[in-house]
């Protein structure tokens, strides 16, 4: 999910002299976009605006992922280039601040400011929201503030000005559940973000009407095991996610919502049933499977087997039949066999997904996998993943080849690379491009698809956006 004072008093403060600049680049999921943005939210009232390049900043933050092998020297390779222009400002007499946050932040501590002096702050990803009091704080020198907070951090941190959300589009991310409990043997986040945890339904819907009142036409619901909420309602009650949607869904303006990323053990009734009832949900969605064999399934301690995973697919699309699937898949988990791998290119092949995300296993420290002692040569996985790859390549491939010649539904949020041209995404995220007036921003119209190609669909409107419809959706909403 992505974005120095002089001295530390004046960092609790608002700039007198013009305002200070904070840039902070995003690495990994959605939800460190998200995050992103609040810190940027957060740091306004100290007096900070929001820029797009480290270049002239006052304040740097990195935003960190440890998902992947070497994420944490890809943050040190960052942080030697930014050591370099802190030092040019402080030549020039101008302080720069750079600061590391995130999941890398959470899992090594003290160790970066060790490892690089030019940090003046490592803040952990349950405690930005304390970041204008840790920076005042860092005038005397480093802090290091991994500790899970007490307080919810939700509850204290800056909101988004009307303007600032309209700079960031027509979509938007909103967190809603952080954590996780399912210690997939492979896998990080319960030790960096901590257990399960979700927000109450009446802070999500208050941040979600302040986004559609901005102009937010499209929301994402996103959380570690999103499909896991379990957030106190209004009315008392504990309320699922598809409770949650379903109070969404009846936003003024809120035209499309999706919610990442899914767990397939966490798919419950009410969650199919605003598939089938809530016109909003799009017929889309992002479930991580990892692998299609259920010896390495159980090894990864997903607790589904492979035709547990099918059934949930076939529920969905039993459903909604054009319900289209993404995945995460791991190639090369300890202890995988040729035969291993034949089973997830079997379950690749009888899904089949709209476009995946395949990875060669990386080890992560502390995690029961990287103890392991049947690794899997580089090698071998390698050439797994290509023809992993390969396969979902061309699922791709034949899901947008279908397209062609269809009436598309398109949600249009900015202006393409021609002169007249506009961009939207279809219910599926694909591309798709049209000439058009600008003024169909932010609206849905239906596209007639004739081209296609490595960069999306392309199309002619078929009538003017939906005003009848949309006027409808209010009315019904009202």
């Amino acid at each position: 999910m992505s974005s120095a004072p002089a001295d530390g008093a004046a960092a609790t403060q608002p700039a007198t002299s013009g305002a200070r600049k904070v840039y902070v680049k995003s690495y990994g999921c959605q939800m460190n976009v998200y995050d992103s943005h609040r810190m940027a939210d957060t740091l306004a009232s100290s007096g900070y605006t929001e820029t797009s390049s480290p270049e002239g900043a006052d304040l740097v933050i990195l935003n960190t992922c440890h998902i992947r092998e070497r994420a944490a020297e890809k943050v040190y390779s960052e942080l030697g280039r930014l050591r370099e222009m802190k030092d040019s400002a402080a030549l020039e007499g101008r302080q720069v601040r750079i600061a590391v946050a995130g999941c890398v932040a959470q899992a090594e501590g003290k160790e970066i400011i060790r490892r690089e002096k030019t940090v003046d702050l490592v803040v952990g990803s349950q405690n930005y929201h304390r970041l204008p009091e840790l920076l005042a704080r860092a005038h005397n020198g480093p802090v290091v503030d991994t500790e899970f907070p007490v307080e919810d951090k939700f509850e204290h941190l800056g909101k988004p000005s009307a303007s600032k959300i309209r700079t960031r589009g027509i979509s938007a991310f909103l967190t809603i559940q952080e954590g996780c409990d399912k210690f997939c043997t492979f896998c990080v986040v319960p030790y960096t973000r901590g257990v399960e945890v979700s927000r109450p339904a009446a802070s999500i819907i208050a941040e979600a009407e302040r986004l559609a009142d901005a102009g937010v036409r499209e929301i994402t619901l996103i959380g570690q095991n999103v499909n896991a909420y379990h957030g106190q309602g209004p009315d008392g009650r504990t309320w699922t996610l598809g409770k949650l949607l379903e109070r969404i869904a009846g936003i003024r303006g809120i035209v499309r919502l999706r919610y990442s990323t899914s767990h397939p053990r966490d798919m419950d009734d009410s969650l199919y049933a605003a598939h089938r009832d809530i016109p909003a949900v799009m017929p889309q969605l992002h479930l991580p499977v990892q692998s299609g064999s259920d010896r390495i399934l159980a090894a990864m301690n997903r607790g589904h087997t492979r035709a547990e995973f099918m059934h949930v697919v076939e529920r969905l699309r039993a459903i909604r039949p054009d319900m289209a699937f993404t995945s995460d898949i791991i190639v090369g988990f300890p202890g995988e066999t040729d035969e291993d791998f034949e089973d997830t290119m079997r379950l690749v092949r009888d899904v089949p997904f709209t476009s995946g995300y395949a990875f060669n296993y990386s080890t992560r420290p502390g995690t029961p996998a990287a103890e392991r002692e049947d690794q899997i040569p580089e090698n071998v996985k390698t050439a797994r993943l290509h023809r992993l790859q390969a396969l979902l390549e061309q699922q791709r491939h034949s899901f947008n080849m279908r397209s062609m010649g269809a009436c598309v539904p398109v949600l249009f949020d900015k202006a393409g690379r021609l002169p007249g041209q506009m961009v939207g995404r279809s219910m599926f995220l694909q591309p798709v491009h049209v000439m058009a007036d600008a003024a169909i921003i932010s609206t849905v119209a239906d596209v007639e698809i004739n081209e296609i190609n490595s960069n999306g669909l392309f199309g002619t409107l078929v009538h003017a956006p939906r005003a009848h419809e949309a006027a409808a959706m209010e009315l019904q909403k009202a």
